[in-house]
């Protein structure tokens, strides 16, 4: 026999011996009626941060040293120590894990600190880490570990996903990087019921959509359940919100120097309405003459279309006075109204 009948013999023998291919999965097995659905009972979802944050993967974004560190540190502390965040806002205590892998010992014990006070005990229930394994290289399985091992896992914060993040496929898209970057971590964090946050960047261009703000491709925004910003703009500085399972809401926030803490003024536009209304009461409340909406721009800095907005509400509340051609006055300044010739004093 030739080399050639050996082989084809060999191939014969390994095709007999080699198991059954097993069956493909019928696709029924993963289908279910819209009337069996309707049976079935679930959990309500659990916020980590009450009506802001639910459980599964959330993303931070935000331009760096703008805060996010300090806002993801004050969450983990106020969950860990049973403690308030961004105001008045108390979230449900348990244990905490939280990898700044930006930092190191020194730095971390300065920021507690700073949050905490000199005189407050610091949380045994939230566990620090300054180095922590890609996802891909075992870093998910040490995250499991870690939940195995809290007494109530609450939450799980990541800093920067730079730190963490698996190495690119180069034959994967851009899109198709980023999703299966986030889609084990995901997945764990749905099925056990935790909150995962995940700090990344926003991109130096600006965009009508938040979301389209978070640097990469939209697979990052697309795998995560809540997508967060935090950015600065003609709003002020801004917590907006959008997720599967929260509203999408947009808060206005302050940082507080001294504390490093972060506090929710109020809801955005209610925020920057009452702003804009204040500072244009101010400015024609120091009038020495009638203002044009063009004047009141520049006296204030406000962009023009957002001082007709606000005037048309103010004259409608009465609390300024418009003047023919477009001229406004403060309610409390009758002195600057032009005189009708009607009343003027008889001789």
């Amino acid at each position: 026999m030739t080399e050639r009948d050996f082989a084809s013999l060999d191939a014969v023998e390994e095709r007999v011996s080699a198991p059954p291919l097993q069956p493909e999965r019928d696709w029924q097995e993963n289908t279910f009626t819209a009337a069996t659905l309707r049976t079935m009972q679930f959990k309500a979802i659990q916020y980590v941060v009450p009506g802001l944050f639910p459980e599964g993967l959330t993303i931070l974004a935000g331009k760096p040293k703008i805060g996010k560190s300090w806002l993801a540190l004050d969450i983990a502390l106020a969950i860990a120590g049973g403690r308030y965040m961004l105001g008045d806002i108390q979230p449900a205590q348990g244990d905490v894990l939280y990898a700044a892998l930006e930092d190191n010992h020194r730095r971390l014990w300065k920021r507690i600190r700073k949050i905490m006070g000199s005189d407050a005990l610091w949380p045994k229930s939230l566990t620090l880490a300054t180095r922590w394994r890609r996802l891909d290289a075992g870093g998910i399985d040490d995250i499991k570990d870690w939940a195995k091992n809290a007494a109530n896992p609450r939450l799980v914060i990541l800093d920067t996903l730079a730190g963490v993040r698996p190495e690119r496929n180069s034959r994967d898209t851009l899109y198709d990087g980023d999703y299966k970057a986030l889609r084990e971590l995901h997945d764990w964090a749905n099925e056990m019921g935790i909150a995962v946050l995940v700090l990344h960047h926003t991109r130096k261009m600006e965009a009508d959509d938040p979301i389209d703000t978070i640097s990469g491709s939209l697979g990052l925004a697309g795998c995560a359940d809540t997508s967060a910003i935090l950015s600065r703009g003609g709003k002020g500085t801004t917590l907006y919100i959008r997720g599967r399972d929260v509203e999408e809401q947009e808060h206005a926030v302050t940082f507080n120097a001294e504390t490093c803490r972060w506090t929710i003024l109020g809801e955005a536009a209610a925020v920057e309405q009452s702003y804009t209304q204040a500072k244009l009461l101010t400015a024609l409340e120091d009038a020495t003459d009638l203002m044009t909406p063009a004047d009141l721009a520049t006296a204030t800095g406000i962009v023009r279309n957002n001082v007709d907005q606000t005037l048309y509400r103010m004259v409608r509340e009465g609390e300024i006075i418009k003047v023919s051609r477009g001229r406004y006055v403060h309610a409390k300044r009758p002195d600057l109204l032009p005189i009708s010739p009607h009343k003027k004093c008889k001789k």
